[in-house]
């Protein structure tokens, strides 16, 4: 029988991390989500599986050191919160130019600016759309539940050594600060060094006689060059699009309406549609999981069928512009509510502005 441990959506990065052989995680304190240093801090990897674990002395220290792990193929990642993840963009663009694997983790806060500690959903245009600068994406996956903040960090090391892509968990500071059981899967040893080079041909190891040395960059001075390198970069997006969409529903199957969420907002649009099924109206839920690539497809096939689209957000409107561009070819109407600066909506608000947008009494 599998373990279960009670545990915080951020001791879940931390414990997983270790558990699922990780070389080396760099980064800086920042609430919500100080919990994942702290706890790799009291677990002392480095002691037990050899993990790096270290503080580097700001935000942009830590995704560059994440960037020359990277580059020799080792599994690394960082974790922050939203202003950080502003100061990191710089280097994932660089990572993402460098087509280097990673992973990153971002429990968000309310901004913009220092703004509040308190849980929020604004990181998404800026995570989800790239962020940095230059056409470039990051693989981004939106956890639910603490299981998921454990479940992801290994699903993300995969996708990211896949496509050879920054991977990100985008999670809200409830995410980072809930408790739940935990179920454990097995330990993964970190891979050997001749397990890395089989892996990661690409990567820079010096220069051993057997081999020729990589060189690790993301730049060019040939405009055509780098034209070409934009193009084989889209072409591995789409083909993340096609492949990795990954979504959940929830009574959608007869749904009339069809709420959208992710994250916390999510868990809370579960006891909408509960409620809303309850009065006979007959409500589904699509929560993304991965919120790039998004689930347009399986949103416009429903947005063929259903009276209205509702988004749910807690922000002022960011992945709404995603569902109605996914509904654009369809008559169905779109809607939006969310809350901002760290307050958290409750069902039955919700309720009473789903059935004000459907005109519903």
């Amino acid at each position: 029988m599998a373990e279960k441990i009670l545990m915080k959506g951020n001791e879940a990065i931390a414990i997983s991390a270790i558990r699922n052989g990780v070389d080396g995680y760099f980064g800086y304190p920042i609430t919500p989500q100080s919990e994942v240093m702290e706890t790799l801090m009291k677990e002392k990897p480095w002691e037990s599986t050899g993990m790096v674990v270290l503080q580097a002395e700001s935000e942009t220290s830590s995704i560059n050191m994440v960037y020359g792990g990277a580059s020799c193929g080792k599994k690394v990642m960082t974790s922050s919160s939203s202003p950080g993840i502003s100061l990191m963009c710089e280097g994932i663009s660089y990572i993402a130019g460098a087509e280097l694997p990673c992973l990153i983790v971002d429990v968000m806060r309310g901004g913009p600016g220092l703004g509040t500690i308190q849980p929020s959903q604004s990181d998404y245009t800026q995570v989800v759309k790239g962020g940095g600068h230059g056409d470039y994406r990051n693989i981004v996956l939106a956890p639910a539940s603490a299981q998921d903040m454990y479940d992801f960090v290994d699903l993300g090391f995969e996708l990211a050594f896949k496509y050879r892509n920054p991977a990100v968990i985008l999670a809200d500071g409830i995410i980072g600060q809930m408790m739940e059981k935990v179920e454990l899967h097995p330990v993964k040893p970190r891979r050997t060094d001749e397990e890395i080079l089989q892996t990661a041909p690409w990567a820079t190891t010096g220069k051993p006689s057997s081999r020729e040395r990589n060189i690790i960059t993301s730049l060019s001075l040939d405009s055509d060059v780098q034209e070409k390198f934009n193009q084989k970069l889209k072409e591995k997006y789409d083909l993340i699009c096609r492949n990795e969409v990954r979504y959940s529903e929830f009574q959608t199957e007869d749904a009339e309406y069809l709420i959208v969420a992710f994250g916390c907002a999510s868990r809370i649009c579960e006891a909408v549609v509960e409620e809303l099924r309850a009065e006979g109206i007959k409500a589904g839920l699509l929560r993304p999981i991965t919120l790039f690539p998004f689930p347009e497809n399986e949103i416009a096939t429903l947005a063929h069928r259903v009276r209205s689209i509702m988004s749910i957000e807690l922000n002022l409107g960011q992945m709404v512009e995603d569902v109605r561009l996914a509904a654009a070819g369809t008559s169905c109407p779109v809607g939006f509510y969310g809350r901002q600066g760290g307050n958290i909506f409750t069902p039955e608000e919700i309720v009473a502005e789903f059935k004000k947008f459907n005109n519903l009494k």
